[in-house]
């Protein structure tokens, strides 16, 4: 028998890469290969990459020159570009980096084992397709090791809303939703290796219309009260969210699904309406406040996280301030901010608009910043005292200290050597620092 080859994966970006990078490794254990946490250590280096960020191609390409010297060592050694840069850049990755040997967009990774093995055979090999089969249909179904209590698990991928400043629509492709069946029997194997919580991902996860018994399209709602019943799955999240598609179903269901966690992710970009258009964002600001009511309305406890991007072409100090008023009346408890970049190949990038001055784009994300992290510590500050339920992922720092997450997604740490990783106790909460909460486990 062949000894077994090592594979190492970087994962760049968001969960869904993390998902699949997982799953990368899972096709790839039946080639042959099992994982290492070294590139030294490599048979195969696959970078699964991210386009959001700013100049994310050029750190992939920087990432590669490192690899030059141990390309040089080792021969035989098979490197790879995965993500949404390989769909962007195809064989201009080949071109600018020739140790590549094989790169593959994110919807034909399930693709990788038979480009690999032409990778093994001396030919470059590239796919950035978007074939009609399902890649979720022809992955081999996933091994029965033991997992963490916490998992990602893939239920919509791509984006048909188009907004000017995002490349999702063009490196993931139109809006695929994957049918119940599957979801909910990933979700039961998932749970029988010892997955307690489970986050639905999806870029666009809340405009969810897979495929039910029957063949009837079911709502995210729907598919969520379908797990709420799978046996020892004790949370669910979902995880991104359009304001478009936050349908009265799903806002019920967050007031009234006992496992559905009071946090939810729903990026608004911008509190100005002239800015809003710009970007194509199909919503409005008075829009977005009146659903952050019914939402609360709903679930008055909901812990809510933003996006938001300073500097966009012709935003102007009273656009940013319409921003700043947005977050004042919303109060987040979490955000991502960003200044904008522009991504080659969409509308924003297209345009002759006038740019923000660099400078200025900073200081305005350094003021935003500031008022989130202000509005960060409140909503910490004011779990003090509070009971919460605490699923414990990993030991802490020091002895007898297990560290997890709350209902609302704040990092919990407690001293308590009686707790075991994929415990779910209560806790109350006795102190908040500056990122986490300290807590106290109630009862046994």
């Amino acid at each position: 028998m062949a000894d077994t080859k090592k594979l190492y994966i970087k994962t760049y970006g968001c969960q869904m890469n993390v998902y699949d990078s997982e799953r990368m490794a899972e096709a790839m254990g039946g080639a042959g290969y099992e994982t290492t946490e070294s590139p030294d250590d490599a048979d195969m280096i696959l970078l699964n990459t991210c386009h959001i960020r700013e100049k994310a191609a050029e750190k992939v390409y920087s990432e590669l020159g490192r690899f030059k010297g141990l390309k040089a060592e080792k021969p035989d050694l098979k490197i790879g570009v995965a993500g949404c840069v390989a769909q962007a850049e195809g064989e201009e990755i080949m071109r600018r980096q020739p140790l590549v040997d094989l790169v593959v967009g994110p919807q034909a990774y399930h693709r990788l084992p038979e480009m690999e093995a032409k990778a093994q055979g001396g030919e470059k090999a590239l796919d950035t397709d978007f074939p009609e089969e399902d890649k979720f249909e022809k992955l081999k179904g996933r091994a029965k090791a033991k997992r963490g209590p916490t998992a990602f698990l893939t239920v919509q991928e791509g984006c048909d809303k188009f907004c000017a400043f995002c490349v999702v629509p063009y490196t993931r492709g139109a809006e695929v939703s994957r049918p119940v069946e599957r979801i909910v029997g990933e979700a039961r194997d998932l749970v029988e290796r010892g997955v307690r919580e489970i986050t639905l991902l999806g870029q666009n996860v809340n405009a969810y219309h897979g495929a039910g018994p029957g063949g009837s399209a079911w709502s995210l709602a729907k598919l969520i009260w379908e797990l709420d019943k799978v046996d020892g799955l004790e949370r669910i999240r979902f995880t991104t969210s359009h304001p478009n598609d936050m349908m009265d179903d799903l806002i019920e269901a967050h007031g009234t699904c006992e496992k559905l966690m009071p946090y939810l992710h729903l990026p608004v970009q911008s509190g100005s309406n002239k800015i809003l258009k710009r970007m194509n964002r199909s919503h409005d600001r008075d829009s977005y406040i009146k659903l952050i009511e019914r939402i609360r309305a709903a679930r008055p406890d909901i812990l809510l996280s933003g996006d938001f991007i300073v500097g966009f072409p012709e935003e102007t100090e009273a656009d940013f301030q319409d921003t700043m008023d947005l977050i004042e009346e919303v109060k987040y408890g979490q955000a991502f901010s960003f200044k904008y970049s522009p991504r080659p190949g969409t509308p924003a990038a297209e345009r002759d608009s006038v740019m923000v001055d660099d400078a200025e784009a900073s200081d305005r994300l350094y003021r935003l910043q500031a008022l989130i992290t202000k509005q960060q510590r409140e909503i910490q500050d004011s779990m003090v005292g509070r009971e919460v339920g605490v699923l414990f992922e990993k030991a802490g720092r020091f002895e007898g200290q297990m560290v997890g997450k709350s209902d609302y997604l704040h990092a919990v740490h407690v001293a308590d050597a009686n707790a075991a990783v994929g415990d779910l106790k209560r806790v109350r909460i006795v102190e908040s620092g500056a990122n986490s909460l300290k807590g106290e486990v109630i009862g046994d």
